[in-house]
């Protein structure tokens, strides 16, 4: 093989060798985001789960309180 063939496949695997380490280092990048994004999502959730309406516990107490206001309203 001539020495052009040779320059041309140290070139291409040079230019893959760098492709695979640009690529790698997204990877790396990526993985560490997920974890982080992760780590965010269950501070959302627990902030969704303090912050849920209080509907059910307003009927509960309503019902719980209906003797009381009954009585308040007959004296």
């Amino acid at each position: 093989m001539p020495a052009a063939g040779w320059v041309s496949c140290v070139i291409a695997a040079l230019i893959i060798a760098v492709a695979g380490l640009g690529l790698l280092q997204v990877i790396i990048h990526l993985s560490k985001v997920t974890k982080a994004l992760a780590t965010l999502q269950v501070g959302v959730d627990h902030i969704a789960g303090s912050t849920a309406p209080v509907t059910p516990t307003v009927v509960s107490v309503n019902a719980n309180l209906a003797p009381v206001r009954a009585w308040c309203e007959g004296v």
